[in-house]
């Protein structure tokens, strides 16, 4: 240890950098990448709105709203830490402009293509480096997610993505495989393999043909990671040979397929590659071939031009189709989309009550689904632990399909994966009761003491 005239020095602490992530899983697994970079080369990171030297700040630009959140924590970052450096990085300098971004008042605005660059940024600002923090990388307490493609080659009418991530591009598979490994080394128990465009996946490696399917195989071959998530899908993507794979119990039962609309026409003038009835048809397969199979989608509320018998025959299509979850948004209008140059805006008020009958809709599904799990035992990640009203710690975690389970226990089943009996209805969830002797409950301790970045 260093001396100062004699007397031992205490070393000081590693700077501080706040990793805060808005939008998609996609920018999750970015900000995931970014902490881990971060904590290799000497900082301590945080995934929470705190005192911090630095900020980096993921932006999301899929809606307008998305937008006011973007510059909303940079006024936030701000407040809590005048004197830190705050980068903006992410789809909104994407669609707002550079100028734009920093006019929020950040300090150094990365474009959302030029992300891999931001580490490097910020230290040369910081000008701070030291040996790699002690512990894993934060974002690893139970799941991480992992990057295998961005961008989009479709230019649906409503959607920015294709300008804000550029076309498809596939990261190699050696590369996925060895990120989750690593993952998996770190002690997490579930991978959410993440992407703009997952379905399109290997298109654009020369001379590679391996598509979801072959990635799957890959990851399942290579890494021995308790559970698997592919993120999203959509009804094309839906072939036999993808869900043969699904016969390895260590693919997660859930699938997020896209619908956006429940109606043929607004499909079309949405400019989506599918029909209600191909998508009525991915439904059937996947519920014939995978039981107990968890289906979620996103719904677009009030897009130009929709008519009150469209708004009516999606939220039919959505009813018959039972999904697990809906997330349901109002249309925004995006300068630099088709949808935004069309006629037949509608007014708010109207995409308000269309949103509102969505979201009480997908209230209802969601509770139906959960019910279909009662009175069963299923395998249960637990995540997160607070004080129990009773004094006994109350915990909570989720299955493969997606459902949040509670429990309370005062055993330590942080980032383990364990059987519970699903017993009654939670607001939100489901109750379980945990069925195993009290000596195996305590045997292992895989607990990750770590921050989570933009875990959902």
């Amino acid at each position: 240890m260093a001396t100062t005239n004699g007397t031992p020095s205490i070393p000081s602490a590693p700077a501080t950098v706040a990793v805060l992530t808005l939008g998609c899983k996609l920018n999750q697994a970015e900000s995931e990448a970014i902490a881990r970079d971060l904590q290799q080369r000497g900082l301590r990171v945080i995934d929470r709105p705190v005192s911090a030297a630095a900020y980096i700040i993921n932006t999301c630009s899929v809606t307008h709203v998305a937008d006011r959140k973007s510059r909303h924590l940079v006024r936030l970052a701000r407040r809590l830490s005048p004197d830190a450096v705050v980068v903006l990085t992410g789809c909104f300098p994407e669609t707002a402009g550079v100028e734009a971004a920093r006019a929020t008042g950040a300090d150094l605005v990365v474009p959302s293509r030029d992300k891999d660059t931001v580490v490097t940024a910020l230290l040369e600002r910081l000008s701070v480096a030291g040996p790699p923090a002690d512990g894993a990388a934060p974002g690893l307490r139970t799941r991480a997610f992992v990057k295998a493609q961005e961008g989009c080659n479709d230019v649906c009418a409503f959607c920015i993505v294709p300008r804000t991530r550029g076309r498809e591009r596939s990261i190699p598979v050696e590369q996925v495989v060895a990120a989750v490994a690593e993952r998996e080394a770190d002690g997490v128990q579930e991978v959410v393999i993440t992407g703009t465009q997952l379905g399109a996946y290997g298109r654009d490696l020369d001379g590679l043909r391996y598509g979801p399917a072959g990635l799957i195989r890959a990851l399942l071959a290579g890494t021995s990671i308790p559970r698997i998530r592919f993120s999203s899908l959509q009804p094309q993507d839906i072939t036999p040979e993808l869900l043969d794979l699904w016969e390895d119990p260590r693919l997660c039962r859930h699938f997020h397929l896209a619908l956006q609309s429940g109606s043929d026409s607004v499909l079309r003038r949405m400019r989506r590659r599918y029909t209600i009835g191909r998508y009525r048809g991915a439904l059937e397969h996947i519920r014939s071939r995978i039981s107990g199979a968890a289906i979620t989608t996103d719904v677009i509320a009030g897009f130009p031009g929709e008519t009150e018998q469209e708004a009516n025959d999606s939220l039919a299509f959505c009813r018959e189709a039972g999904f697990a979850m809906l997330h349901v948004f109002p249309y925004s209008r995006r300068p630099g989309t088709l949808a935004h140059l069309q006629g037949g805006h509608l007014p708010e008020q109207v995409k308000r009550e269309r949103l509102s009958r969505l979201l009480a809709l997908a209230e209802e599904s969601a509770a139906a689904y959960r019910r279909e799990a009662l009175q069963r035992t299923a395998a249960v990640l637990w995540e997160d632990v607070k004080a129990g009203a009773d004094g006994v710690p109350l915990w909570e975690g989720l299955t493969d399909t997606y459902v949040r389970v509670f429990a309370r226990s005062t055993a330590n089943l942080r980032n383990r994966i364990l059987p519970a009996y699903l017993y009654a209805e939670a607001s939100g969830g489901l109750w379980g009761q945990l069925d195993l002797p009290a000596p195996e409950l305590g045997a292992q301790d895989h607990a990750i003491p770590l921050m989570v970045v933009g875990r959902r």
